[in-house]
């Protein structure tokens, strides 16, 4: 009797477990369990990258809001308990911020442009046309992406330091011209396609332009339109992506730019990334706040009135931005 008992107990397991219905309903709860523990895995790994990004900017504007008190306070940690706006009137006062930051904003603004319409040009050339050393040329443009901007740093201070292109200079004005502290350098550079990160954007505009379709020119082409008319008109315009790209990231690093601000001696009164690295100083010198602590809660408030011009930027273009990048090779 036990025996048969038991034989009709594993049968009927067996039933169960072998009928489609139940087998089908345990591999999709399998399946969504899978897909539960990857979406909770990815989120924790999202939000610990945005952590360690985020974290000193998170800090540093939670500190620009602090009082002194709050400063040698251990109980403050993220929430000030008097939170003032003192910190920010005095630096926004020593950094002189509107008028430093309209003349950065021109300068960082006309120097996107011309990257923008020489970069274009370079790249739809390299794209579209085949011409006599057209490979090592364009490796060339590479090898401006890759070779560090300090292996000729001392060459490019040379050459604007006494600059005189094949001695025309001396020849009509009798010496060479001294272009330190001013940012013409940048513009030479830039016109010539040799400004800050030139190559990339170069690289990013040609693998735009080879990835639309030809018979876009073909039909303007039969349509009577040159070369020019073609390019601006209608390539140009289908390029507005990475156009968008070229000019968040040109704006971004011209406007952060320090390195060759120093070594082109640029005033600070043009690049106010300059004048955040003398900030402390003015402040002890000026205000006589002679306590780091305390001269790092302006520093915040000056790092934060100068990154709100970029923020915007960003989050205004932040739509063509990121579909300029998917759409021109430099991902995946």
């Amino acid at each position: 009797m036990d025996t048969g008992k038991s034989v009709g107990i594993k049968n009927r397991i067996r039933t169960i477990t072998e009928n489609p219905k139940i087998v089908n309903s345990t591999r999709g709860m399998k399946a969504d369990f899978k897909k539960l523990l990857i979406k909770v895995f990815s989120f924790v790994v999202i939000v610990g990258i945005c952590y360690v990004i985020l974290s000193p900017i998170i800090g540093m504007i939670v500190s620009s809001f602090m009082s002194d008190s709050d400063r040698y306070n251990p109980m403050v940690y993220m929430i000030p308990t008097s939170p003032t706006l003192e910190k920010y009137k005095i630096s926004w006062a020593r950094m002189n911020y509107l008028p430093t930051m309209g003349r950065n904003l021109l300068y960082s603004i006309t120097l996107m442009l011309i990257q923008i319409f020489i970069c274009s040009m370079v790249g739809y050339g390299f794209a579209r046309f085949r011409f006599p050393l057209r490979r090592l040329l364009f490796a060339c443009v590479v090898v401006m992406i890759v070779i560090p901007d300090h292996t000729i740093m001392l060459p490019l201070y040379m050459t604007f330091k006494n600059f005189d292109p094949l001695g025309l200079v001396s020849l009509f004005a009798g010496k060479p011209l001294v272009l330190m502290g001013t940012p013409i350098p940048m513009y030479i550079m830039t016109i010539f396609g040799c400004g800050v990160r030139s190559g990339l954007y170069i690289y990013i505009f040609n693998q735009f332009f080879r990835n639309l379709p030809k018979e876009i020119e073909e039909a303007a082409l039969v349509d009577g339109a040159g070369i020019w008319y073609t390019y601006f008109r209608i390539m140009l315009v289908n390029a507005i992506p990475a156009v968008v790209t070229v000019a968040v990231f040109s704006m971004v690093w011209q406007y952060n730019d320090t390195f060759y601000a120093k070594l082109f001696l640029i005033s600070e009164n043009i690049v106010i990334s300059k004048k955040i690295t003398t900030l402390q100083s003015v402040i002890a010198n000026v205000d006589k706040i002679l306590d780091t602590s305390i001269q790092e809660l302006y520093l915040s408030a000056g790092v934060v009135l100068i990154m709100l011009p970029i923020i915007i930027i960003y989050v205004a273009l932040q739509k063509y931005f990121i579909e300029g990048v998917e759409r021109s090779g430099i991902v995946g």
